[in-house]
Parts: C-alpha cells; sequence; structure tokens
C-alpha cells in the first residue's frame, strides 16, 4: 500500500461547507477516535448513516407495498379459496431447484451462455454503481463498504427475476441434480463452464464500457484500486475459505429468493445475504470479474496474472465447493436422496437390532 501513498481528493470550496483539498495518506497512524479500517482513516462524514437509512426506506416502502397488498386480499374462507402464503416450504422450494437443475442440464449451450452474458453483465452494472456512488459520496473505505452493500444486491435481483445465470447459483442448484440422480458430472462441469465463460464477458463488457465512457476516475477509481489491493493481499488458503463462505450466503439468497412468491418477498430475500457477505469482506467470483479488471484499468500495480493467481482462481475454487457441498450437498441431506439413505441405514441398523 505505500505505493498509493496519496491521494488527491478534488477541490472544495469552503463557502459551500467542503472541506479544503487534502492529501490522503493510507499509511499514516489514526489518531485518537478514528479506528484504523482497512488501512484507511477518515473521519465520519455521515454516510454509514446515509447507507443504512437508504436500506431501511427500501424495506419500509416493499414492507407497505405488501401490507397494502394483502389487505386488498380476501379472507380464506372455511373449507376453500385460494391460498394467501407468501412463501412455500423448503421441502418444495427444494423441488423448485431439482426442477431448474433438469432445464438447465437440457438446455442449448448457446442459451446457457447468453443467460451467463447477461447474468455478469448485470453484476457489473451494479458493481459500477457502488464503485461510482461510494467512491464519490465517501473517502472513508467503511462507509464505501456500507453503500456497497446497500446498493450491489440488486444484481441478484435482476439475473434472478430475467432468467440469467450466475456461475455462484448454478453451482449449488446443478450439484442439486447430481445428488437426485438427474444430472451427471459431465453436464454439470459443461454448464459451469459455460455459464464461468459467459459471466467473464458481460463483466468485462460493462468494464469496457466504464472505461470508454470515463467513469473509472476520481473516487471510483480510488474506491476500484483500494478494494482490488485489499482482494489480492490475503494467502490463498484465507482466500478459499472467504469464496466458500461468500457463496454459503449467495445460494441462500437464491434459496430464499426461489422461496418467495411475490417480488416484494425476493427483494428481500435477495438484500439481506448478499450485503452480508459484503458487508464482511467475504469473496464472489462473478462480482470479482468486474472488480479486479476494474481495478486495474483505474491504475491498481498488479498484472493480469496477479488477480487471477492471488484472487480469481482460490475464490472460484471456494465458490464451487461450497455451491456443490455445502449447499447442494447440505439441501440433499435435509429434504433429498442423501437423508432419505441416512435415513434408511437408521432403520435398518434398529431392524438388525432387534
Amino acid at each position: 500500500m505505500s505505493s498509493m501513498a496519496a491521494f488527491a481528493v478534488a477541490p472544495q470550496v469552503q463557502s459551500t461547507g467542503l472541506r479544503r483539498p487534502e492529501t490522503r495518506d493510507f499509511s499514516r497512524t489514526p489518531s485518537r477516535g478514528q479506528p484504523l479500517v482497512n488501512g484507511y482513516v477518515d473521519e465520519d462524514d455521515g454516510t454509514t448513516t446515509f447507507a443504512v437509512t437508504s436500506m431501511a426506506a427500501t424495506f419500509a416502502v416493499a414492507g407497505a407495498l405488501r401490507w397494502r397488498k394483502n389487505r386488498r386480499t380476501p379472507a380464506l374462507r372455511a373449507g376453500g379459496g385460494p391460498s394467501t402464503a407468501v412463501v412455500i416450504t423448503p421441502q418444495e422450494t427444494y423441488q423448485e431447484l431439482l426442477d431448474k437443475s433438469e432445464y438447465l442440464r437440457d438446455q442449448a449451450p448457446l442459451k446457457t451462455f447468453h443467460a451467463a452474458f447477461m447474468g455478469g453483465a448485470y453484476v457489473g452494472m451494479a458493481g459500477l454503481l457502488s464503485l461510482v456512488i461510494g467512491g464519490n459520496v465517501t473517502h472513508e473505505f467503511i462507509n464505501q463498504k456500507a453503500i456497497f452493500a446497500a446498493l450491489f444486491p440488486i444484481n441478484l435481483l435482476l439475473v434472478l427475476q430475467t432468467g440469467g445465470q450466475l456461475f455462484t447459483g448454478n453451482s449449488a442448484t446443478m450439484a442439486i441434480g447430481v445428488f437426485e440422480g438427474k444430472v451427471t458430472a459431465k453436464q454439470l462441469l459443461r454448464n459451469w463452464g459455460i455459464a464461468y465463460i459467459g459471466n467473464i464477458c458481460g463483466c468485462l463488457l460493462i468494464d469496457a464500457v466504464a472505461r470508454y465512457t470515463g467513469l473509472f476516475t476520481a473516487g471510483a477509481a480510488e474506491m476500484a484500486v483500494h478494494t482490488v489491493l485489499k482482494k489480492c493481499g490475503s494467502t490463498f488458503g484465507q482466500t478459499v475459505v472467504k469464496g466458500i463462505m461468500c457463496n454459503w450466503l449467495v445460494c441462500m439468497a437464491v434459496w430464499l429468493c426461489t422461496m418467495a412468491k411475490d417480488l416484494t418477498g425476493k427483494m428481500v430475500g435477495v438484500w439481506f445475504p448478499i450485503s452480508m457477505f459484503i458487508a464482511i469482506g467475504f469473496e464472489h467470483s462473478v462480482a470479482n470479474m468486474f472488480i479486479l479488471p476494474a481495478g486495474i484499468f483505474s491504475g491498481a500495480p498488479l498484472s493480469w496474472a496477479d488477480i487471477f493467481l492471488k484472487n480469481l482462481i482460490p475464490v472460484t475454487i471456494g465458490n464451487a465447493l461450497a455451491g456443490a457441498f455445502v449447499v447442494g450437498g447440505g439441501m440433499s441431506f435435509a429434504f433429498g436422496k442423501l437423508g432419505k439413505k441416512e435415513a434408511k441405514k437408521v432403520v435398518e441398523k434398529e431392524e438388525a437390532e432387534e
């Protein structure tokens, strides 16, 4: 970080109530009352409150809309009538994902690539939104992270509601199909590979658009560089574990979105797990397909080999492990064949003892 010692802040006029130009040093020691956060120190400028307030307002509006809808829904009469449930059961959710794995299994490769390309583009758009807003509203990294966590989850809602695909979500969906005997390992790897390539292409398109239009400048560029340097600063093993924890949460966001029957519920189901992994600092391979090139285009002192070896490869490994075994295997044990096999063994053991 010493090579990134100083960043110039755009001129700010005293008469408008803004601060004067200053030089920001990542290596300086924090003063009393200013904790060192990821190597970045700044005074509180109220943007954390802004981010939290924005999220609270979003869910307040969503809750009001749901209340209004439920108020207009006729009460369920005894003896019949439409269901007023706003979510399906976990068992039904598992069946929905199993059905989806069969759909993805039979999908033409070009259709899979198109869906993945669009999914990558939506992730890139949400990442760009978060950089442009977070990087220019505040220069304190913890506040930038809060804004990123508040804005970025829109990508998964766009992906899931338009038929897009992400490698991270497919890692669990296709694994469920394998555990249930509906998908072969070869079909799983084919889907993963096509989705991964499509996601990269979609993210790079948004990177290219942002670079061409001059959006990787000022605070957005500063935030991109700082983020990428931090992402490439952990050991291989640490990054793998961050990838595991991240995709565990991402796949749970997909699970909750699948459970919900209306758009309000899907939005809530997506927002919290995605915000959670960003705020904690876990690693998402598809998000990084946008963020890492953005950092290089913004001037980060890293090579393309660095971002692959120090981040994208270990993160991809971690994401795949979480999707296939933590979520895919875990849900199969809870609601599918893996759990039935275990239950059968217990019954056979009890009968043998008798």
